[in-house]
């Protein structure tokens, strides 16, 4: 992978009308936060805010005074929603090469940039052709609208079936202590095997909001843990994602700087390898075979 991503991965999805809603200025002042703390990485969808966000988030930044190469900024396309904003008359998903280099340069052109670091394929489609897949981004790529190419939430198998026409560099899927199938399915052995950078969205898996027995059993296999690394949970949760040699880069949905310095903080905390296990047990309720 050509880009250098920050170890802290900022995603943007809940700054527009899909969470937040700041406003320009807002949206500046947050953004050189999070460089001051140095999370220059920023993750966008084009379907954010019903097509919305990646706009809102371009024009901040035009008016931040921030260098482009200061930044890193990744966005997905596929996803077709319906919304006022599209002609959909039903959610699908479209990686045909007009469709992929169309949403790219839409891309480009809301978030005020020439290139997007990283192209992600949002999800799946039982209708995706690699070829074509392949098409597009070697034309993306050589034209310098992006620089590297990969997938969201694609299984080993599907991952496979891209890379028999192009390599893919990273993959962002859902992982947390309170959802890790990333695990089971082999997700995480295939990224690791074929060098493929990996990203976790929804990395504290809504933990705070649960009110489940898993939840409550990762609850009480922390608490011990809280003064042993003196960290709160979250911090904990994230650093049993970093425990992981596949080197998973948490993609992190707080737009509250003080949160994204607690998850920041995290990174320097090396869990023992019992420790992670307790906290794996917890999570499954019942020992590992």
């Amino acid at each position: 992978m050509k880009t250098k991503l920050s170890d802290i991965i900022i995603g943007c999805m809940s700054w527009g009308i899909w969470g937040k809603d700041f406003s320009t200025k807002e949206m500046d002042e947050l953004i050189h936060s999070c460089i001051d703390q140095g999370n220059t990485t920023f993750d966008h969808a084009d379907i954010y805010g019903g097509y919305t966000t990646e706009a809102a988030f371009g024009k901040a930044f035009s008016k931040t005074g921030i260098e482009r190469e200061q930044i890193q900024l990744i966005s997905k396309c596929g996803i077709q929603y319906k919304t006022e904003n599209r002609d959909n008359r039903i959610k699908h998903y479209d990686y045909s090469k007009e469709y992929i280099i169309w949403s790219v340069e839409q891309s480009l052109k809301n978030l005020h940039t020439d290139y997007l670091d990283v192209l992600l394929l949002h999800r799946p489609s039982p209708l995706m052709h690699p070829y074509e897949i392949s098409e597009a981004i070697v034309q993306l790529q050589e034209q310098g609208k992006i620089i590297d190419f990969g997938v969201s939430n694609f299984l080993p198998s599907q991952m496979e079936l891209i890379q028999k026409e192009i390599s893919i560099t990273c993959n962002q899927f859902e992982f947390s202590l309170v959802q890790n199938t990333a695990i089971d399915n082999g997700t995480l052995d295939y990224v690791l095997k074929n060098d493929i950078k990996a990203m976790s969205w929804s990395p504290l898996g809504g933990f705070f909001s649960l009110e489940t027995e898993q939840a409550s059993r990762i609850k009480e296999a922390l608490q011990p843990m809280l003064e042993k690394y003196n960290a709160t949970e979250d911090q904990l949760l994230l650093a049993w994602i970093l425990k992981h040699p596949a080197n998973v880069i948490p993609v992190v949905g707080t737009s509250t700087i003080e949160r994204i310095k607690i998850a920041n903080a995290a990174i320097e905390i090396k869990l023992d390898l019992q420790d992670w296990f307790i906290l794996y047990e917890a999570s499954r309720g019942h020992k590992v075979a």
